[in-house]
C-alpha cells in the first residue's frame, strides 16, 4: 500500500485578533505532521530573532534575485520592504509528506491559490467583530487609533473569507485546531490527490 503520500500545501489566514498564532502553536503540538513555513523579509532581524528560525532575512538584492527566478511562491512589499514565502523549502516539505502551512494575510493567500489551485486555503474567524474588538484592546500594547485601524483592516479581510476552501471559527481553540485537523486530514482522502493509492491497490491482486 502506498503510505509516502506527498503533504498539502495550505494557506492560513485571519485578520489580527483572530488568534492565528495561538492556533498554529496547538497544531504543531497535536500534529507532528504539520511544519510551519518561515518568510523571507529584507527588514532587519528584531532583537532575539534568527536567520532560518523566525524569518530568512534578505538584502533587496537578494530578494529581488529570488523573483526573479520564481524562487518564490508569493510576495509583497510593505513599508519599503519585502515580505514573501520562498518556494524551494516548501517545496521539499510537501514532497517530504509534511503539511505546510503558510500563515499569509489575504493578499499573499490570493497569489497563492491563483498559482497553486491544489492548495488547501483555511480562513481563521473570530466568533464576532465584538470579539475582535475586546481582543485587540485587550492586548494593551497600541494605542486606540491602531486599535481601530487594525479592526478596520479585520473587516475588509474577512470580507475576503468566502474566497477560500473553508472558514474556521477560533471561539474554543481546542475545537477550532480539531477542526483544521479534520480539514487536513479530508483533503488528503480526495480522489484527486489519491491517484497512486488507487493504481497501487489494483496492482495488489
Amino acid at each position: 500500500m502506498v503510505t509516502n503520500r506527498e503533504g498539502l500545501l495550505v494557506v492560513l489566514s485571519g485578520p489580527s485578533g483572530a488568534g492565528k498564532d495561538t492556533v498554529l502553536r496547538r497544531l504543531l503540538e497535536v500534529n507532528p505532521n504539520v511544519t510551519l513555513s518561515i518568510s523571507a523579509t529584507t527588514r532587519p532581524p528584531r532583537e532575539g530573532e534568527e536567520h532560518g528560525k523566525d524569518y530568512y532575512f534578505l538584502s533587496k538584492a537578494e530578494f529581488v534575485q529570488l523573483i526573479s527566478k520564481n524562487g518564490m511562491l508569493e510576495h509583497a512589499q510593505y513599508c519599503d520592504n519585502y515580505y514573501g514565502t520562498p518556494r524551494g523549502p516548501v517545496e521539499e516539505g510537501i514532497q517530504r509528506g509534511h503539511d505546510v502551512i503558510l500563515e499569509i494575510e489575504v493578499q499573499g493567500g490570493e497569489q497563492i491559490r491563483k498559482k497553486n489551485p491544489e492548495a488547501v486555503s483555511i480562513f481563521i474567524l473570530p466568533p464576532s467583530m465584538k470579539v475582535l474588538s475586546h481582543r485587540l484592546h485587550k492586548r494593551g500594547t497600541e494605542s486606540e487609533e491602531i486599535v481601530e485601524k487594525r479592526l478596520a483592516t479585520a473587516r475588509k479581510e474577512i470580507e475576503q473569507a468566502d474566497k477560500y476552501d473553508y472558514v474556521v471559527i477560533n471561539d474554543d481553540l481546542e475545537d477550532c485546531v480539531r477542526d483544521i485537523c479534520d480539514i487536513l486530514s479530508a483533503e488528503k482522502k480526495r480522489t484527486t490527490r489519491s491517484g497512486k493509492l488507487i493504481e497501487e491497490v489494483l496492482k495488489n491482486e
